[in-house]
């Protein structure tokens, strides 16, 4: 029986990379983002090798969220596997230089709108017995550094979120699991800096950083490791990132 995985943030990055190598195993996708022409774009790309819907919504948007969800139709309404991957960063202050503006984004974005789809979603894989939720966190879920406050405050709290949707969820029958990678090259360094492309490259300047694909074949192996496997909680850096603050440039 051929699966349907749901993905939120499936524009860019991460989320459109995991599209990408899921078609190629022929899981029925729903994409979820913001960006409608992109959406559009990759379903015209994907669909000769798997089913594919679209849905254009933003996360923060609780009505919105619940509405695309109702609105499925067959045979995408029974999700398999939810990716909790929609997430941002805004800004790197101080706490007492920071945008109010900035941490609402990050709080609305990386904590509540993986919220409402799991809550839009998860009903269903109870009612069923059966489902995988895997969302995406951070290596800012696991340390703190200078600048990070809010935004490793809602990726700490993504870490708490996926260990509390296990304990609830795992009596049911459902995986829940998580991914922290560390330094991507996607276009999180671009929002993160508000555009100062030159400041977004410099992050990745002097090492190899992962890229978007080396996380999207990570999740593809999650989820399809055989029953009762669940790969509960991974950390996953490029080699020359020891930490959250420590990158050796010269590799």
């Amino acid at each position: 029986m051929t699966p349907t995985a749901f993905i939120t943030g499936a524009t860019s990055g991460i989320g459109k990379a995991t599209a990408e190598i899921f078609a190629a195993h022929q899981i029925r996708l729903v994409l979820c983002g913001r960006r409608k022409e992109r959406l559009l774009a990759l379903q015209e790309k994907l669909r000769t090798q798997t089913e594919v819907c679209i849905l254009n919504f933003d996360v923060r948007d609780k009505a919105a969220v619940f509405e695309a969800v109702a609105s499925l139709a067959e045979p995408f309404q029974n999700i398999d596997i939810l990716i909790n991957n929609a997430g941002n960063a805004h800004g790197l202050d101080s706490i007492h230089k920071g945008d109010p503006q900035d941490w609402d984004a990050m709080i609305d974005i990386n904590i509540k709108g993986l919220l409402y789809v799991t809550k839009a979603i998860s009903p269903q894989m109870v009612a069923r017995e059966k489902g995988h939720i895997l969302n995406i966190g951070s290596i800012s879920a696991k340390e703190v550094y200078a600048g990070g406050n809010v935004y490793c405050a809602t990726k700490h709290a993504v870490d708490a979120l996926n260990q509390g949707m296990r304990m609830d969820l795992s009596k049911y029958g459902i995986r829940v699991s998580a991914i922290h990678p560390g330094l991507v090259n996607t276009e999180f360094s671009e929002v993160r800096f508000k555009g100062d492309l030159d400041r977004a490259d410099n992050v990745y300047k002097g090492f190899q950083p992962l890229r978007a694909e080396h996380i999207a074949d990570l999740i593809h192996f999650v989820v399809s490791r055989p029953y009762p496997i669940n790969i509960a909680d991974v950390l996953v850096l490029p080699v020359a990132q020891a930490s959250g603050t420590q990158i050796h440039r010269d590799l």
